[in-house]
């Protein structure tokens, strides 16, 4: 069936189903959904549905999987002595309500693009650059004091907050120098040294404006 839309250049959609009516939760099977795409990674893949005792989670998991068509059973309620009944695997408009809801809660918490990394907000970043420890000296160091690994931990310490202009963890690098006489417990900043991030302009930027705190008058 598949080939035959193909070779005539028509869209088919092909949606998971189980063949009962209802379905339990435990019998929706929606491990098929990655199965389908795999199968048929042109077509897109969707979810025939007849639980019903959940109308959002089976939602959230199969667009998390990939589902990107959906069908229900819908019914409405009949007027007191109608002697039709609703089917268990039909849908009423308050649970279609709820379906709906929980398509467009899942579109939201699946974010943009899958294709493409993301790019951190703004929100993210200073979040993390908030919890970045600074580097802050553990006792009075000269001008001419040479950075390297050996004794970075005897002379220097991290911790949290990181002052605006401050060095971080991750920006001390072997061979630099220090170009100003720097007080025990005093935060280094980038005009401190004279390392490449002193010499780029968009990286002293990016450091002069990181982090949430002035740096404490001498």
């Amino acid at each position: 069936m598949v080939e035959f839309f193909r070779k005539r250049n028509i869209p088919l959609a092909l949606n998971h189903c189980v063949s009962l009516y209802p379905s339990e939760d435990s019998e929706l099977e929606l491990n098929q959904i990655d199965f389908l795409k795999d199968r048929y990674p042109q077509n897109v893949i969707g979810f025939s549905t007849h639980e019903y005792h959940d109308w959002f989670s089976s939602m959230l998991i199969s667009y998390a999987k990939g589902a990107r068509t959906w069908e229900r059973h819908i019914d409405i309620e009949y007027p007191e002595g109608d002697s039709r009944t609703v089917s268990k695997y039909c849908s009423l408009p308050y649970q279609i309500d709820e379906w709906f809801k929980a398509h467009k809660k899942a579109i939201e918490i699946s974010g943009g693009s899958s294709d493409t990394k993301r790019v951190p907000s703004k929100k993210e970043i200073e979040y993390l650059d908030d919890l970045v420890r600074g580097i802050y000296a553990k006792r009075t160091l000269q001008s001419g004091y040479i950075f390297n690994k050996e004794s970075l931990l005897e002379d220097f310490y991290l911790s949290i907050p990181l002052h605006k202009s401050q060095l971080s963890c991750r920006e001390i690098l072997n061979g630099e120098k220090l170009i100003k006489n720097l007080k025990k417990d005093q935060p280094l900043t980038i005009k401190d040294v004279d390392g490449p991030y002193n010499e780029n302009s968009e990286l002293r930027k990016v450091i002069e404006e990181r982090g949430s705190y002035e740096l404490p008058e001498d």
